[in-house]
């Protein structure tokens, strides 16, 4: 049975005025939740050096701290998944987002570094249903030809919060104290929230959508029932361990430089507090372009006939090659030879990150999207909880001894997508009941 032409619904509400594109607007609204949950998320990593002085943790307890949050958000992803299957973004996304955000102002009310490896645990809870609701939400709302578009355009989000974090929270630091950083951003997410509960619903439920815009949505697409999928029931797919095994391997690089980068400037290079700004803003101003330009690739590939399969890889495995680069990075003579090279790095894991993301709609039905992400999200935190570990043992015994973290984040990407095509050579769909 063909899915119909026209939203649930539309004859009754013939008369509301209908939006054009409509969704474009919807993942304009998923771009600022990731710019939202990327502030809140970053600001720790920003003020680290400033907070280190003044608390005086270790980095093996600085580590914990990253830790705690990774521990959170691990376990959550295969919370979220299946809440987010069986309830919908629209709620799911509303209550994750006000859980981290009140997450984030808690870090402002912590005097110690257990006070903020219990603020970073809370955090983790909330920020882990960002990433699973946009891919499922991309899924709902966008054709195949241009899911890897709108993915990395909502994952450019991350560098943008990557970018505002440092801006916000030095400045604020630096005239008000650093509580204010964690205040200030933890409450713009509820401007997000108003915008979001006034415009998204389902493209079945949606008066605003029009006929013309649902039908290319669901262009070639069979009935599919909206269902919970049991996530046990997924683990014996092959599909799910591409997936995971590529975020197993990968996310933990992008945390590193997440956490890390501003203490690797102050320590390497000397540079600190609001000097860092430049060097921050240029790493993930190249990156959001990886972001971007790696999901429009593969969409422009399908676009003049290749498959979905080579489109996806073949953009995968050039980000993947560009990544040893950043060994150099360790070698660099000065700050910005290394915030560049780190920077180059860094586009690519998003461009890398943007097809990651999108084979999960590429090869499992809707209803089973956010268990999917949340599943494979786990592995990718399980292996964030890891490097971190190893980091602060290495960086306990020398701070500036960066190298071999470096190196890890150099050669990971060929391995996982030597993995990943091992597992799917073909890309086939799961057969999900």
């Amino acid at each position: 049975m063909e899915r119909q032409a026209t939203p649930a619904g539309a004859t009754a509400t013939a008369a509301v005025s209908k939006i054009k594109n409509l969704r474009w607007y919807v993942c304009a609204l998923l771009f600022f939740a990731t710019v939202v949950n990327y502030i809140d998320r970053q600001v720790l990593g920003t003020l680290a050096p400033e907070l280190q002085s003044k608390i005086g943790w270790t980095e093996s307890e600085y580590s914990q701290i990253v830790i705690w949050f990774q521990i959170a958000y691990a376990g959550m992803f295969l919370v979220w998944g299946g809440v987010l299957d069986r309830i919908g973004v629209k709620l799911g996304f509303a209550i994750a987002l006000i859980i981290w955000s009140l997450a984030g102002m808690g870090h402002a009310l912590a005097a110690s570094a257990f006070g903020f490896m219990i603020a970073r645990f809370f955090l983790g809870i909330g920020e882990a249903a960002n990433f699973p609701a946009s891919v499922k939400t991309v899924a709902e709302w966008f054709p195949k030809k241009e899911r890897a578009l709108a993915t990395g355009i909502f994952n450019a989000g991350t560098n943008v919060g990557a970018i505002v974090a440092p801006i916000t929270a030095l400045t604020l630091s630096k005239y008000y104290g650093w509580q204010s950083a964690f205040l200030f951003t933890g409450g713009v997410g509820f401007l997000w929230l108003f915008f979001w509960w006034w415009l998204y619903q389902r493209p079945e439920d949606h008066t605003r959508l029009s006929a013309e815009e649902f039908k290319l949505i669901r262009e070639g697409e069979a009935e599919e029932k909206v269902e919970k999928t049991p996530w046990l029931s997924l683990l014996g797919y092959r599909q799910l361990w591409a997936f995971a095994v590529g975020k197993m391997l990968t996310d933990p690089v992008w945390w590193f430089y997440l956490f890390w980068m501003a203490k690797f400037l102050d320590k390497n290079y000397g540079v600190k507090g609001t000097a860092l700004i430049p060097y921050l803003t240029t790493v993930y101003l190249i990156a959001d372009v990886g972001s971007v330009g790696g999901g429009w690739v593969s969409s422009w590939l399908i676009k003049r006939g290749w498959t979905v399969n080579w489109a996806r890889k073949t953009t995968m495995l050039a980000f993947a090659i560009t990544m040893p680069m950043v060994i150099v990075a360790y070698y660099a003579h000065n700050a910005w030879t290394a915030a560049i090279l780190v920077g180059i790095a860094a586009g690519a894991h998003q461009g890398w990150s943007a097809n990651l993301f999108t084979l999960t709609a590429d090869m499992f039905p809707r209803k089973a999207v956010g268990s999917v992400v949340g599943i494979g999200s786990c592995a990718g935190a399980i292996g964030g909880i890891l490097l971190p570990l190893y980091a602060g043992k290495v960086l306990d015994k020398n701070p500036n001894y960066y190298l071999p973290m470096f190196v890890v984040a150099g050669v990971a990407y060929v391995v996982a997508w030597g993995l990943i095509h091992l597992l799917v050579p073909k890309m086939e769909p799961a057969k999900v009941d």
